[in-house]
């Protein structure tokens, strides 16, 4: 943070925090007689009216400062209280579900943050949106018109040219570099899926021959990999609202540029489709059906025949879906090929798996996926082991209740850990391994990727939960297979070993996987 050193800001920071509580003690009445609590979940001790904010500021990233902390104390459940609120992270399975099953609703709500207020119009969408009217009427619209069986089966033809371009694109680069960067190449296949099935289109301007992304395309993945980094990242004013517009930690820039970026891209698309289908009346009479998610979002009407959704209701939920679709795919899969490449018995086994089940003549296909067991073991381990972040996105309690015999107050933020269930010690054996055929009971069994006992998160249950998680697991096993089916992966010249380390500031791989590949199937399987 520019123009302050870590020890004036805390400082600064605590008188600010105990200004406001002499405000707020001077106009409250304090409760007396009441009862002896249970106890609170165990935690550090705060300080006074900021509590574990300054610890905070000094262990950046949060998340792994609190992870750290919990697993020194042999915590599964433990309790930060930065300012008023009472931040709760968990890393036992049966507590999660307790939290996100047996008293979902309990803590069926989002917290109020800076940036999700900012990507959410307001509250507008579904995701973050707290409980509530509004949250119940998106949520509706999402279930029922958008994230439905119909609806998925409706825009498979866009998926599959999305995935017919991924090898078209990784083709490209192998004929003209050898080399393929996979970060980039799963980031931006998702984002084209996304695109496609919320605009109908991969580019926002002419696009490129190659199939790869211009300026535009690369901003936009950009900002929507920004923006979820940024979403729920502890940012100081989350916890102390009237810092707000203070910017001391720099999340209010980077959400501006992310929300403009979103602006610039989306809003004239929108713009141009609701004067389309509101304002023309030729479109209408003419019965012209939607073409996409968007189409669908604007003729949405009420029980009087007026539209459902106002044109701001629409330009946000559209945000937020793209949001939605892009980060856990392309980093499990991002992840998982940098394991597979590292060891290569396990690429040629995933390998023999779609030579068995779709053969050498023709490109894998969504149909072929309830066939792909070791494939889709392979995600559900890239899920497991290296989740796409520390925690689930925050639950928050709208009473008082009691986990696990701690009592959870009104208001707190319940943290559900990615990297704390995937990874702990108690669930799996050797957990810090990828091991796909953990996953895989019998020939005669199904794997799925979604993991409805919470011994990790690949897609999130309850009331609050991922109701995408057919498109997910689609966008998932249809990029790793199409990559393995479609080409021979190798490490670079005088690399021995794939880096797995993480990045600092996040639990994607350090360095982008840049990696050889070389085409393996009959030519004319190549999209030209």
């Amino acid at each position: 943070m520019t123009g302050f050193t870590t020890l004036a800001y805390v400082v600064l920071l605590m008188a600010l925090v105990i200004l406001h509580n002499l405000i707020k003690l001077f106009w409250c009445k304090s409760v007396k007689g009441q009862s002896k609590p249970l106890p609170l979940p165990p935690g550090p001790v705060p300080w006074p009216f900021v509590g574990c904010a300054p610890d905070m500021l000094q262990n950046k990233p949060v998340g792994r400062w609190i992870l750290r902390w919990m697993e020194d104390m042999d915590a599964d459940i433990a309790c930060f209280r930065i300012g008023n609120t009472h931040v709760i992270p968990v890393t036992d399975p049966n507590i999660a579900q307790e939290f996100l099953r047996n008293q979902d609703g309990t803590f069926m709500s989002r917290p109020v943050s800076m940036a999700a207020q900012a990507f959410s119009g307001g509250y507008a969408t579904t995701v973050t949106s707290p409980y509530g009217e509004q949250w119940k009427k998106m949520r509706r619209v999402l279930t029922s018109e958008i994230i439905c069986p119909a609806r998925h089966k409706w825009l498979h033809d866009k998926r599959a040219e999305e995935a017919d371009n991924l090898v078209k694109h990784v083709f490209n680069q192998c004929q003209t570099l050898g080399q393929v960067d996979l970060r980039h190449t799963t980031r931006h296949y998702c984002g084209n899926v996304i695109r496609r099935l919320v605009f109908n289109k991969r580019y926002f301007g002419e696009g490129r021959q190659d199939g790869g992304p211009t300026i535009d395309e690369e901003q936009h993945v950009d900002a929507l990999f920004n923006a979820l980094n940024y979403l729920y990242a502890f940012c100081v004013s989350d916890y102390f609202p009237f810092l707000v517009g203070l910017d001391l930690d720099g999340h209010e820039k980077v959400v501006r540029d992310c929300t403009t970026t979103f602006r610039r891209l989306h809003e004239p698309i929108i713009n141009e489709r609701i004067e389309q289908w509101r304002n023309d009346s030729s479109s209408q009479s003419n019965g012209k059906e939607p073409q996409d998610l968007l189409d669908v979002l604007i003729m949405l009407k009420d029980s009087r025949g007026k539209p459902l959704l106002t044109p701001h209701e629409v330009k946000a939920q559209a945000t937020e879906i793209m949001m939605a679709a892009v980060d856990n795919p392309s980093n499990a899969v991002e992840w998982a090929m940098a394991e597979m490449i590292n060891r290569p018995e396990l690429l040629k086994k995933a390998k023999e798996e779609l030579d068995r089940v779709v053969g050498q003549e023709r490109l894998v296909q969504e149909s072929d996926i309830p066939q792909l067991n070791y494939i889709k073991a392979c995600a559900r381990e890239a899920f497991r082991l290296h989740p796409i972040a520390p925690f689930n996105v925050p639950h928050v309690a709208l009473s008082d209740a009691v986990v696990a015999g701690y009592r959870i107050p009104r208001g707190s933020h319940i943290l559900v850990s990615r990297m704390g269930l995937g990874r702990n010690p108690r669930v799996w054996d050797e957990p810090l391994k990828f091991k796909p055929e953990r996953h895989i009971m019998s020939d005669a069994v199904e794997v799925v990727l979604t993991e409805p006992h919470l011994r990790f998160i690949s897609f999130s249950t309850g009331r609050r939960g991922c109701i995408a998680a057919q498109l997910g697991t689609t966008m998932t096993v249809m990029l790793l297979a199409r990559l393995i089916q479609g080409f021979n992966w190798s490490m670079p010249p005088n690399v021995s070993n794939i880096n797995l380390n993480e990045s600092r500031n996040d639990l994607s791989l350090a360095e982008p996987l840049v990696v050889q590949a070389e085409p393996c199937l009959p030519n004319h399987l190549y999209p030209i």
